[in-house]
């Protein structure tokens, strides 16, 4: 007796094209999801006083925010208007305080260690 060769399942034959449409989905779309979710995120926390730099480069401190555009201080009383997607990072809060490093003196419990001279002396005669 011989088999029809057209009475397989009809699901194997999708199975492949499933697999293959689920991994994409979650090696591309998923990422991509991710980092449009983090852009907005970061676009709705802009407030006045941030340091930002645009998808172009341009390093700027906001000014005003409206609906969806930011106006940036490029240098001083120089000022541009820039859609809000434009806005690539944000350098720092304007909340943010600037940390100070102060090099602190050293305590009198650390062991100060007295280094030798140099050794190599210089012999060239001086005129």
């Amino acid at each position: 007796m011989a088999e029809s060769a057209g009475g397989g399942n009809p699901l194997s034959l999708f199975l492949p094209f499933i697999l293959i449409i689920g991994v994409m989905y979650f090696l591309v779309m998923r990422p991509q999801q991710k980092r449009r979710r983090e852009a907005m995120e970061l676009q709705n926390k802009l407030g006045p006083g941030d340091e930002i730099v645009t998808i172009g480069g341009l390093h700027g401190t906001v000014v005003a925010i409206e609906d969806d555009v930011v106006l940036l201080e490029i240098a001083p009383a120089v000022q541009v208007r820039f859609a809000r997607p434009a806005i690539a990072r944000v350098v720092t809060r304007a909340e943010e305080p600037v940390a100070d490093t102060v090099d602190e003196p050293a305590t009198s419990t650390e062991t100060v260690v007295d280094e030798t001279p140099n050794p190599v002396v210089d012999v060239r005669k001086q005129d």
